[in-house]
């Protein structure tokens, strides 16, 4: 009986990264476990998945300022690590794949004190945290950014873990919205939490974005305010986005890795309004010039957002659309997806 474990935390990425895989680990897998915080986003999203079992372990998360809160994060791990050391004595899977976040820390760390090979992944151009202190517990780093394989002893490029349901998207919103013939259609997203600044520069320009597109505007839960407007739609949250994304001529979007690479990967163009680093450790910014310079998309940070600079960009990507979609047209094809999966195969030893 071959079991896995899959681990990470903290945001949508780091939890629909293992999912994308499901599919194709239920092929090889009798057991298929997951590792996180019930009060955490994996335990939500997780619940939807029958066939995966979800195991509550401690966590606390790192606070990016000076909080007292962040000096029990040593004794919580601790903790935390010897809970997952019994568990997966317990369980004793074949191996572990962990998205990072630091949900993934403790599971990583006691995998590596039972010699239970480890497969991670990094989506973003530098290491996070999580992946920056385990790096050396690991076998193997696949990375969606080749550039960061290189500075890895263990690092493999495999490209990001694209959702395969994104391309079966069909054309059914178009109707339900009653988008106008011949308009493209403009998809707004922040993120599975929403992104205030993006929220607030759509709402402050909706009369001119409205007279170009036909805006799809996903707040984030608890973030709509039920903007009634012309050639507009606001969701809080969208459970087939592929369907939107079948309809989508062109998007704002934050910087985090999976997003940018699920609209790379679906030739849509992109303006990208990267989280600020005054809250981040820059990692989405960096995506961000990265996309910008191999001609992906546009940038537009936020200390730079303001009313007129968000017009400015929106009608350059506008302009430049057909040109950014050459640059993704050129771009070889890559199968994360399938490198990852065959890597995991091989640590887990089935042929």
């Amino acid at each position: 009986m071959k079991t896995i474990i899959l681990t990470g935390g903290g945001t949508a990425g780091h939890i629909l990264g293992n999912i994308a895989l499901l599919p194709k680990l239920e092929k090889c897998f009798d057991k298929i476990y997951y590792f996180g915080n019930k009060n955490g986003l994996e335990n939500e999203i997780i619940k939807k998945y029958p066939q995966i079992e979800f195991v509550d372990i401690p966590t606390v998360k790192l606070i990016r300022k000076f909080t007292f809160k962040n000096l029990k994060i040593p004794f919580v791990l601790f903790k935390s690590i010897k809970i997952c050391k019994e568990l997966l004595e317990k369980i004793k899977p074949n191996v572990v794949f962990s998205k990072g976040g630091y949900v993934s820390i403790p599971v990583v760390l006691a995998s590596s004190k039972l010699s239970i090979p480890v497969v991670s992944h990094e989506s973003d151009l530098t290491l996070g945290l999580a992946n920056k202190l385990t790096k050396n517990k690991v076998k193997c780093i696949c990375t969606t950014f080749a550039e960061t394989s290189l500075k890895l002893k263990n690092g493999l490029w495999s490209g990001p873990p694209i959702r395969e349901n994104l391309f079966k998207g069909n054309k059914s919103y178009l109707k339900k919205f009653n988008v106008p013939k011949n308009m493209p259609v403009l998809l707004v997203i922040g993120g599975s939490l929403g992104a205030n600044a993006i929220n607030n520069i759509v709402w402050q320009n909706l009369d001119f974005l409205c007279s170009l597109f036909f805006v799809v505007h996903i707040t984030g839960r608890d973030k709509a305010k039920n903007i009634k407007h012309n050639n507009y739609r606001e969701l809080e949250y969208c459970e087939d986005i592929e369907n939107i994304l079948a309809i989508t001529n062109l998007a704002i979007t934050r910087g985090g890795s999976n997003a940018i690479w699920e609209l790379l990967a679906l030739k849509i163009p992109m303006l990208i309004i990267p989280l600020s680093k005054k809250i981040s450790r820059g990692d989405q910014i960096q995506n961000a010039k990265y996309f910008e310079k191999q001609g992906f998309g546009l940038c537009l940070t936020e200390e730079n957002l303001t009313n007129l600079s968000f017009k400015h960009k929106i009608k350059e990507l506008n302009v430049k659309k057909d040109l950014i979609l050459n640059k993704m047209n050129q771009l070889p094809k890559r199968d994360g997806l399938e490198i990852i999966f065959k890597t995991i195969k091989q640590y887990a030893k089935i042929l």
